[in-house]
């Protein structure tokens, strides 16, 4: 595994140096203004560095991570980010069984045992302070079994062109967006109980969509891709071929309590 930290910001340099400037001239009595009332600058400054750089100081920043893929053959991946948003897709290049961005001062746990390959992301394991969110790229040629899950934290799940062999993406208030394999040997979960759902299913797919919602849940479906078969069930209708109008080679499952389901 390889890291590396990214560049450091300007913004917190700057204002020790133009801090340390004032109380120099403040201690030699030759600034006139008394600089104790500014000190709400501090926090505008907290605000200005989360916007900018989604973190609080420069050595909280999320680092670059990336792990070879070795001899694995297969891999399960389980995230829990708590009030962190994650963003997962496949890699483009070969060679690395995951990469991308993590927390400052952490690193996935990884354990291999008969060519499987299990990795966990845990929020409780990693660095409290920092608040940057996680940037999750994984090999595209071997199957995963994917857990994803926050109570806060907005999760974005780009499974297309990744081989699937199951996927669980929820949050608690957070929304969830799942841009579906074309397939997948098992079922993929996309669930918020307070945030909305978002999915996205490649044209062509023979997709069964199951549906379930909330008294206060609220569903919106492109009606002119997908039929409702039953309550709460809907199929692809360019994906279901005339001599096999039951198969199915994408089964996804997608709740809410009271967030909106949005399926295109």
């Amino acid at each position: 595994m390889d890291s590396q930290p990214k560049r450091a910001p300007w913004l917190w340099p700057l204002l020790v140096m133009i801090g340390g400037v004032l109380l120099l001239l403040d201690n030699f009595l030759l600034l006139d203004v008394d600089v104790r009332p500014y000190w709400p600058v501090i926090l505008i400054a907290l605000g200005v560095q989360l916007l900018l750089y989604g973190d609080i100081a420069p050595s909280w920043q999320a680092h670059t991570f990336g792990i070879t893929r070795g001899s694995v053959e297969s891999a399960s991946l389980e995230i829990e980010s708590g009030e962190l948003d994650v963003q997962l897709r496949a890699l483009r290049k070969s060679g690395r069984l995951i990469a991308g961005q993590y927390t400052a001062r952490s690193r996935p746990d990884l354990t291999v045992r008969h060519n499987h390959a299990t990795l966990r992301m845990q929020r409780g394991q990693s660095w409290w302070l920092s608040l940057a969110h996680w940037d999750v790229g994984l090999a595209s040629d071997l199957p995963w079994a994917i857990l994803i899950s926050s109570y806060l934290g907005h999760l974005e799940a780009d499974l297309h062109g990744l081989s699937i062999e199951r996927a669980y993406v929820s949050s608690g208030l957070g929304n969830v967006s799942v841009a579906c394999p074309r397939h997948a040997r098992g079922i993929v979960y996309a669930r918020s109980t307070f945030g909305d759902v978002q999915l996205s299913i490649p044209e062509g797919s023979c997709a069964q969509i199951t549906i379930r919602t909330g008294p206060f849940g609220r569903v919106r479906v492109d009606e002119s891709r997908f039929q409702q078969v039953e309550p709460g069930v809907y199929r692809a209708v360019n994906g279901i071929a005339p001599d096999s109008a039951t198969f199915t080679e994408l089964s996804v499952v997608a709740g809410t309590v009271f967030g909106s389901i949005y399926v295109s």
